[in-house]
């Protein structure tokens, strides 16, 4: 005697349907080959995109806070905000460094600049050009040493400081106007927590 298999019984949904045909079954496991792959390939791709994106991002920040000198190129703008240093967009020679500890956080930045535009920094800060005193320097010896600039007493000088409320930065400025059309900016802007 021959034992029996049983069969599984046609569900509903294909009672009165014809046999898939050879074709039709390629088509539909293509089908689901392409939806596999897109549900799985897109977001991996998107995975990989971004990890590189972000991989990138942090070798832009070590760079910045590996550095030791002044880097050149603008602070960025989220920088310039919580310093309050406005650089001026047509600024020139402009390099930034920034140092912090658990006490007091600094930015140092320099830009050559035009005399409208020293105004509009000035303002910026809530001081006009009348707030700058001749023969002043404002950045102390210590400062200068850090960014690496040599504050030549032979030169025209004129500073001023800027005090805020905390937590607003203080900031030292100091001018050289040895040429008048081209005056170059010394910032030192000091946040404490």
């Amino acid at each position: 005697m021959t034992p029996s298999v049983p069969h599984p019984s046609p569900s509903p949904d294909d009672v009165g349907k014809p046999p898939e045909n050879r074709g039709h079954m390629i088509r539909r496991r293509w089908l689901t080959a392409i939806i596999i792959v897109l549900l799985i390939g897109i977001p991996a791709g998107y995975l990989l995109i971004s990890a590189e994106q972000s991989r990138d991002s942090g070798k832009d920040k070590a760079k910045v806070a590996s550095a030791t000198g002044l880097t050149a190129g603008f602070p960025s703008r989220m920088t310039r905000r919580i310093y309050d240093v406005p650089v001026p967009n047509a600024g020139q020679e402009v390099a930034y460094y920034e140092t912090n500890n658990w006490k007091t956080s600094r930015l140092y930045v320099q830009f050559r600049t035009v005399p409208p535009d020293l105004d509009w920094f000035l303002a910026d800060l809530g001081v006009d050009r009348s707030a700058l005193k001749k023969g002043r320097i404002t950045i102390s010896a210590r400062d200068a040493e850090v960014a690496g600039w040599t504050l030549d007493p032979d030169r025209a000088w004129s500073g001023t400081t800027v005090d805020q409320k905390n937590p607003q930065p203080t900031v030292d400025i100091t001018v050289d106007e040895t040429d008048p059309a081209h005056p170059f900016v010394y910032v030192v802007s000091t946040a404490t927590p």
